[in-house]
């Protein structure tokens, strides 16, 4: 009060001598600013017996005939930063400018000088008691001044309130489609105690929601691809209250999981299919095979699991993990279906040359004992022509010539064949075990191709559909 005393009577004097008019110049008009805005605040907030009552709301209009009248509160909003997007706790971080717009009649002023006056957080005035529904945490910046702007404007009583926020936030994901995901965020601000009778919250007709330039990459895993507004007024027991939301969009990078999961996997898988084509025999090599990529997808899952919530209903991911375990655990249990069928192989061949001797033996009797003097003796000696070998039958047992000659060599007699798939087949896999490695070798990467061709088109077209439009 001494100091203003001062300056009261260091004005006086000033306005009192006659070449101030001539010699006042811009720190002159700077001071008359400044001193004529502390003479306004101190009218406004220190009126004497009608002393501002912060405690009381405005009506929200200049017009005396207007009573019971809410206060309209206009909004907008400047994001700066998102981080920490938490897909365990489902939450992330939000850095932004907060402002809110309203009329109090009580502050209204004019002067020829001043556009606006600026008042200091200390300075209180009747504000809005907005909150944020869905916050989880979060601070106002006060370094190294709070950063609070409050600005009311000349002969409008409008007043300008402003303030830098960081919150963390509730973000309920949905993850079905997890990492080929976009998940949906909200900031949900309305009044706590005053109803849409008091209070009506709007969103400022042009750029309601204005982006900082690079936003959409700051985030490490996500970007931001849609930022829209809202309404959320919602009605409860004590009334209802003015809500408005912002809608946040958030597509989940996938190149990162891409290298990191789906090529390690696929490439397991491959690996797994290399027990086909070894041999039979070579028990140690396809069975350390199966188990240690069974192994490391197993450990890749778990890491995978780690970072997700434990939801109750099925992901991409899952899916994903789960069909390739599924082929890395069939191609073992394959190698287990060969060693059986080699083992019955050995004992069917076996039986089959018991057979065969026994067949041979007694085709060679019945020979013996109803042969001419002519047939055998062409046959000892080989004279004979080729066709009447070929065509001469053992009465009682149908057994050819060539089929004799054979079986006295061990071998077994098979028809000709006209394809060189059928000889391939009956020749060089003739064995059942030798057949399932070859079927497996076609089998298993087919099925696997038609899963992958399914899997990308089911998740992978509506994600690439979501189109990134901030800059």
């Amino acid at each position: 009060m001494f100091l203003q005393l001062i300056l009261l009577l260091n004005r006086s004097v000033v306005d009192g001598s006659p070449d101030y008019a001539a010699n006042s110049g811009p720190e002159s008009r700077g001071y008359e600013r400044l001193f004529d805005e502390q003479r306004i605040i101190r009218n406004l907030l220190e009126g004497g017996v009608d002393t501002y009552d912060w405690r009381v709301r405005p009506q929200g209009t200049l017009n005396p005939v207007s009573e019971n009248q809410p206060v309209d509160v206009t909004v907008n909003m400047y994001l700066r930063s998102i981080s920490k997007v938490d897909d365990v706790n489902m939450e992330y971080s939000m850095h932004f400018t907060f402002r809110e717009e309203w009329i109090d009649e009580r502050l209204l002023f004019y002067s020829d000088s001043l556009s606006h006056i600026i008042l200091s957080p200390g300075q209180k005035i009747w504000q809005p008691d907005t909150f944020f529904q869905n916050e989880k945490d979060g601070k106002r910046h006060d370094i190294d001044q709070p950063n609070i702007l409050i600005r009311v404007h000349n002969g409008t009583a409008k007043i300008l309130y402003s303030c830098r926020l960081t919150l963390t936030l509730s973000c309920p994901m949905v993850l079905n489609d997890y990492p080929l995901d976009v998940q949906t965020c909200f900031i949900d601000y309305a009044s706590y105690a005053y109803t849409t009778e008091d209070i009506i919250y709007h969103w400022k007709k042009d750029n309601p929601i204005q982006i900082k330039p690079g936003l959409h990459q700051s985030l490490p895993s996500f970007m931001l691809s849609k930022v829209k507004t809202d309404n959320c007024t919602s009605v409860t027991n004590t009334g209802t209250y003015s809500c408005l939301r912002t809608v946040i969009e958030l597509k989940r990078e996938f190149s990162y999981y891409l290298l990191q999961l789906y090529i390690p996997s696929f490439m397991l898988v491959a690996v797994s299919w290399v027990s086909f084509w070894l041999d039979k025999d070579s028990v140690p090599a396809r069975v350390t095979l199966g188990v240690t990529t069974l192994l490391t997808m197993t450990t890749q899952a778990s890491a995978v699991n780690q970072n997700l919530p434990p939801v109750s209903y099925t992901k991409a991911i899952d899916i994903w993990i789960g069909v390739c375990l599924a082929f890395i655990f069939g191609a073992l249990l394959e190698f287990a279906l060969v060693n059986w069928a080699a083992r019955k192989d050995v004992v069917r061949q076996s039986y089959r040359h018991r057979q065969q001797r026994a067949q041979l033996l007694v085709g060679l009797n019945n020979y013996q004992s109803t042969s001419t003097t002519a047939v055998p003796q062409i046959y000892r000696n080989g004279n004979a022509n080729t066709s009447y070998q070929n065509s001469l039958v053992i009465s009682n047992n149908a057994v050819t010539l060539p089929q004799l000659n054979g079986m006295c060599h061990g071998e077994v007699y098979q028809p000709k064949t006209k394809t060189w798939w059928s000889t391939l087949w009956s020749v060089r896999y003739r064995e059942r075990s030798r057949r399932i490695d070859l079927i497996s070798r076609i089998l298993f990467p087919v099925c696997f191709m038609v899963f992958n061709i399914n899997y990308w088109l089911l998740y992978l077209r509506p994600y690439m559909a979501v189109q990134t439009t901030l800059n």
